[in-house]
């Protein structure tokens, strides 16, 4: 149990946790369902380092172009990944959603965001999902020109909200950016779907 801790400030990353985005939204299509194709693609040519490099604030256009020069050959797949980015925005990950405007509602929490996201595709965001407005405050990666899981965004956010990292929980279900997190204080959650979200909230007093 962690109930020894006295939690006041919660921060959520929103990617899985509260927004489903998943690119095979569109390039399970474009491959006709071949996942294997698919996976390839991702593994090979768009990578999850290459688009992570824009949540640092790297140009998407100039990313589009430096990976065309790489694989000409696939220039039209490389080139769909952002033109068509925002298909890839699924909804929102409702249990989620109900938990957070608890923990909104309840005086007793400050309630934050951290997100690696690229700040040319986050206004898509802001305007698709209303309770991202709910928030005290959202870190972008993108805005910052850093991401998770480096300690320089962790300290960002324990700067602009004046937070002790002791009495604040993270929430990511990114396992790295949770380790990312521990390093400087923070406690951390890994989140896996709401029910569980819930049970963990609980073990550190926390009611939702």
């Amino acid at each position: 149990m962690k109930t020894t801790k006295l939690i006041k400030n919660i921060i959520f990353d929103l990617g899985v946790v509260l927004i489903d985005w998943n690119p095979a939204y569109v390039y399970l299509d474009v491959f006709e369902g071949d996942q294997k194709k698919m996976k390839w693609f991702f593994d090979e040519i768009c990578t999850m380092d290459w688009n992570e490099n824009q949540d640092a604030g790297y140009p998407l256009a100039q990313a589009t172009e430096d990976r065309v020069q790489l694989f000409p050959e696939h220039e039209d797949l490389i080139r769909m990944y952002y033109d068509r980015w925002e298909e890839m925005l699924g909804e929102s990950i409702s249990g989620t959603v109900t938990i957070l405007k608890k923990l909104i509602d309840n005086p007793n929490y400050r309630v934050m965001a951290l997100t690696n996201w690229s700040a040319e595709t986050f206004p898509v965001a802001l305007k698709k999902f209303d309770f991202l407005h709910w928030f005290e405050g959202i870190v972008v990666s993108g805005t910052e020109k850093t991401r998770k899981p480096f300690a320089d965004i962790y300290q960002t956010t324990i700067n602009r909200f004046d937070i002790t990292p002791e009495s604040t929980v993270f929430i990511d279900d990114n396992l790295r950016n949770i380790k990312g997190a521990e390093t400087l204080g923070i406690n951390g959650i890994q989140f896996i779907n709401p029910p569980q979200l819930a049970a963990a909230l609980g073990a550190y007093g926390i009611e939702v």
